[in-house]
């Protein structure tokens, strides 16, 4: 038996794998793009069979599939819809995902794409209803049938949006969780009192539990952010079919895709006010991946205080200890390293580069059209991928189990001259400057030196240095607050 059977388009004959349910236009695309090996994102392929799945459906309720007449036999429009809903049921399922093979980078607007999903749906049903691969007609046809009432241009568009919806939840879900684990440790770290760092010098004293809760709300904050850049892309264009117009489809057809697609995927979505902005402009999309880099950068600053604060341990600052998953080192014994911090900052990294294309690819749509959606919907769907396993593994093998070191934090803050701040309210900045100098060439502490001097005694200097009651804010000294 063959290993392939052939095939025909408006170009010609091709041979297509004989096993394969995608048929000769995906096999074209396979020729012509053999660029990074890589495969379309899971997200895309569930959104853009939940597609075809909606339209088999409402063009099936509008009366639109047609009797036809294969091999002799007469399949009824009925049998074609319900076949083509089952097969796209099975993708949804996850079925077939092997049958989804065009790369990444390919023909402009993403038809490549679609018409794999069209010709892999199309064959499935025609199995479905006793045909198989190789036999000639077929009653279901890809274009026909699995497209009908729709472009390239409305259902690339269209999957972009339900396929970072899809992940949403999950994405939001694994942000909280890092948020939570902070929120857990900054509670845990509140009794410890260190010094805080400007210019990565010393400056007036914190609590460990502050920088913490401001790490918590930071993501919060993200939480928040990301959440609202996601309501833009609940508006769907399924409808416009080629330019906006929605030519070839029934007047009906947007309304109720919109309302089927609801119910379909469980969620929340709403009609587009303008077809044509919303095949013309990638703003949603655009503005959605500006959010996933805004977090991607909080999150490398946040991994980079980590490695500064586990510093060491003998030569830096060693304020947190994080835990040990690895040897750190394939010459030094006993190295550790904080590897879960750097991969976390590598991965955003990767994100904000995903950013920068999606960026650069949404203002080069030229009129009715963005051609470069393919990789916008790629870039999109793995900044999602990278970021939920990204933050998972940090928040699982990383923050839930890293511990403090109070005694290095007590240690840094009590030789810390910044402390004289705290003096500035009773003996001036002038003679603040001269106790910090005085502290620091002679290794002595503040409140040594401040007594010393005779500026302040030692009652006086015990109350004005209370490094818990500095983190409380106010006046030392004065009354004006701060205990």
């Amino acid at each position: 038996m063959a290993d392939f059977r052939i095939e025909k388009d408006s170009l010609g004959e091709l041979q297509v794998p004989a096993d394969a349910l995608y048929g000769v236009q995906t096999q074209r695309a396979v020729l012509n793009f053999p660029v990074s090996g890589m495969r379309c994102y899971p997200a895309f392929v569930w959104s853009m069979a939940a597609i075809k799945r909606a339209a088999a459906e409402v063009n099936h309720d509008l009366g639109l599939f047609q009797d036809v007449e294969a091999d002799g036999h007469k399949q009824s429009g009925a049998e074609i819809a319900r076949a083509i809903m089952t097969a796209a049921d099975e993708v949804l399922a996850g079925q077939w995902r092997d049958q989804f093979v065009v790369d990444p980078f390919q023909a402009g607007a993403g038809t490549s794409q679609n018409m794999n999903t069209n010709e892999v749906i199309a064959s499935r049903a025609n199995q479905l209803l006793g045909y198989g691969l190789s036999d000639r007609g077929k009653p279901v046809h890809p274009n026909d049938h699995v497209n009908m009432a729709q472009s390239t241009n409305d259902t690339i568009p269209t999957a972009i949006r339900l396929g970072v919806l899809w992940r949403l939840d999950e994405l939001l879900n694994v942000l909280h969780g890092l948020r939570e684990a902070l929120a857990r440790k900054a509670v845990e770290f509140d009794p410890i009192v260190k010094s805080g760092r400007t210019h990565l010098q010393d400056a007036v004293p914190v609590r460990l539990g502050q920088e913490f809760g401001a790490y918590a709300k930071a993501i919060e904050r993200h939480v928040e952010k990301i959440r609202f850049a996601g309501v833009g892309l609940r508006r769907l264009g399924i409808g416009g079919t080629a330019t906006g117009t929605g030519l070839n489809a029934h007047p009906e057809y947007h309304r109720r895709m919109v309302a089927t697609l609801s119910r379909l995927t469980g969620l929340e979505l709403h009609e587009s006010d303008d077809l044509f902005e919303s095949m013309q402009s990638m703003q949603d999309a655009v503005f959605f991946s500006g959010a996933l880099r805004a977090l991607a950068q909080d999150l490398i600053r946040i991994a980079n205080d980590f490695r500064l604060l586990s510093s060491g341990p003998t030569t830096g600052l060693d304020e947190l200890r994080l835990p040990a998953v690895q040897p750190g080192s394939s010459i030094m014994p006993g190295k550790v390293n904080p590897v879960l911090a750097e991969m976390l900052a590598m991965a955003m990294y990767h994100v904000m580069g995903n950013d920068l294309t999606v960026t650069l690819a949404g203002q080069a749509g030229q009129l009715e059209l963005n051609v470069m959606m393919p990789i916008i919907a790629h870039n999109l769907f793995e900044m999602m991928h990278v970021t939920i396993g990204a933050v998972r593994a940090f928040t699982e093998k990383c923050v839930v189990d890293l511990t403090a070191n109070a005694d290095k934090a007590s240690g840094w803050l009590a030789k810390n001259p910044i402390l004289v701040t705290a003096l500035n309210p009773l003996i001036g900045y002038a003679k603040g400057a001269e106790v910090a100098k005085k502290a620091l060439a002679e290794n002595k502490t503040v409140r040594q030196v401040v007594v010393e001097l005779g500026y302040l005694s030692e009652a006086e200097a015990d109350a004005v240095l209370d490094t818990r009651a500095m983190t409380e804010g106010g006046i030392r000294g004065s009354g004006g607050g701060g205990g």
